[in-house]
Parts: C-alpha cells; sequence; structure tokens
C-alpha cells in the first residue's frame, strides 16, 4: 500500500494507493455535517429578516440590495433593480403540513422546519463554534503533517498559464484526465485552497461580526467588513459561494468515478484508473 506521495510516475492501472489520511477522512465528515446544519439554521435565522444590506445599519425603510418577500400568494426574488418571481420555491412556498406559507426559504430547506428564529440561533451558534475551531485545528493539523504541502499546494510548473489553460479547456470540454499517481490537479488544488483559505475564513470572520460579544473583544471586525450589514451580506454570499462548491464538487465526483471517490474518502483506499487518450 503506498501514498499519492511515494510517486511522481504513473502508477499501473488498478494499484491501489492510500489517498487520504485518517484525519482527513474524520474531518471531511463531521464538516459536512456541521455545514449542513449551520446552513439550514442560517436560512431559518434569514427567514427573519429576509433583506441584506450594506453599510453598518439595515431596517425595512433602509434601501435593500437583496430581498425575498411575498405579495398575495405570489413570491418575488428581488436583486438590485431586478424583481423576479419565485412562488413556490421563495418568498411562498408549501408549508410542512400542507397550508402555503409566505417565508423566504420553504420549511424543507430550514432547521427547524418550521418557524422558530429561537431555536435557530442555538442551533447555529452552538454548531458555529465547533464548526470554527475543528477548522483552525485541522488547518494546523495540515502543515504539522505535510497535507498542505504535499497534496494542495500547486507546483510552480502547474502556476504556468499554458497549464492552466489547457487544464481549463480540458474541464470545459468534459474531458477530465484520470489521475495516474492520485494527485489532485491544479484546479482541483486552487478550488481547495480558495474555499479553506478563503470562503471559510470569510465565513468565520462575518459570522462573528454579527456577535456583540465578537465585536466588543475585537471591535476591527466591523472595520473590516464595513459595518454589521455588511458582515451580514458577506456571511450570505459566502454561504452561497460554499453552496455552489459542493455542488460543483458532487458533479465532478460523478463525472470522474462516484464509487472510488466515495470509497477513498471513506476508506483512504483509491484504485489508479488507466490513463485516458
Amino acid at each position: 500500500m503506498t501514498t499519492s506521495s511515494d510517486h511522481t510516475d504513473p502508477l499501473p492501472a488498478g494499484t491501489i494507493i492510500y489517498r487520504h489520511a485518517l484525519s482527513t477522512r474524520v474531518w471531511h465528515w463531521i464538516s459536512v455535517a456541521l455545514a449542513l446544519i449551520l446552513l439550514m439554521s442560517g436560512l431559518m435565522i434569514f427567514n427573519a429578516h429576509p433583506r441584506l444590506y450594506w453599510g453598518s445599519y439595515g431596517a425595512n425603510a433602509d434601501p435593500a440590495w437583496l430581498e425575498i418577500y411575498a405579495q398575495g400568494n405570489r413570491g418575488f426574488l428581488r436583486l438590485g433593480e431586478r424583481t423576479l418571481e419565485t412562488t413556490g420555491v421563495l418568498g411562498v412556498s408549501k408549508g410542512p403540513f400542507g397550508p402555503v406559507n409566505q417565508i423566504a426559504f420553504p420549511s424543507w430547506a430550514t432547521l427547524p422546519n418550521y418557524y422558530d428564529l429561537s431555536a435557530a440561533r442555538r442551533w447555529h451558534l452552538s454548531t458555529a463554534w465547533f464548526f470554527a475551531l475543528g477548522t483552525i485545528g485541522f488547518g494546523i493539523w495540515s502543515i504539522l503533517n505535510g497535507h498542505l504541502r504535499r497534496d494542495l499546494a500547486p507546483r510552480w510548473s502547474e502556476l504556468k498559464p499554458r497549464h492552466l489553460a489547457k487544464e481549463c479547456g480540458n474541464h470545459l470540454r468534459m474531458r477530465h484526465p484520470h489521475s495516474t499517481d492520485g494527485s489532485y490537479n491544479v484546479l482541483q488544488k486552487l478550488a481547495y485552497l480558495g474555499v479553506t483559505a478563503g470562503l471559510i475564513p470569510a465565513l468565520i470572520l462575518s459570522g462573528l461580526t454579527m456577535s456583540p460579544w465578537a465585536v466588543s473583544v475585537a471591535p476591527w471586525l466591523l472595520d473590516l467588513f464595513g459595518g454589521r450589514q455588511s458582515g451580514r451580506s458577506v456571511h450570505f454570499i459566502a454561504a452561497g459561494l460554499l453552496v455552489g462548491f459542493v455542488a460543483l464538487h458532487l458533479v465532478m465526483v460523478v463525472l470522474a468515478g462516484p464509487i472510488n471517490h466515495l470509497r477513498s474518502m471513506i476508506t483512504g483506499r483509491f484504485r489508479i484508473k488507466a490513463p485516458r487518450r
């Protein structure tokens, strides 16, 4: 049994390598569960005031750059100057027990699945601390055990414009070459680094701007994001980008071979496939 870092040359098709360490696999599945709880409880919190602003203040009379609302039995999403009807999905949707609800996000997407701001905040805040501390701990461990340097840091040759253009072209044409040594391609590395070093820190820090306790300890957070309402907007945008990343990640896993990739994230073992010609 080998690891992906033991080889730089292509491995024979059918070779089983040890691709993911136990710490990576455990934190992967824990973070998936925590992120799902945070997302669903966050949507319930958003339902209490389904409007987003830039700056330090936000109330019904202030101009919002995003709003989800209902007019009678019709739901709408307003983004800037554009308004889209979203009846049945956003603004107005069917409730868990049949009646139509005038609420921003539907009950199947929120935690709890009925309107309860207090319960949603308890779920969100308690889970957020586990997610933040776990992310920091896993990041430190990834540096210490070499996971960041060995598996995620792109090589200089991979960052050359010609190589990046080739990888982008292959992916746009749905030509995804199989890894012949178990390593990630440069687009995977950049995506994972962008999420772990960009999106997740933005989520954590912007979330802290909405905590009076955190702001009292670190008032620079408000200056960093330009106000509590701007922090709330950044938090919402970062969460949406993270959902988009997960959706794209799942699509790529399906295209590249879901059984092999799922097995590698459960057992750590990855089977090398024959390179595509």
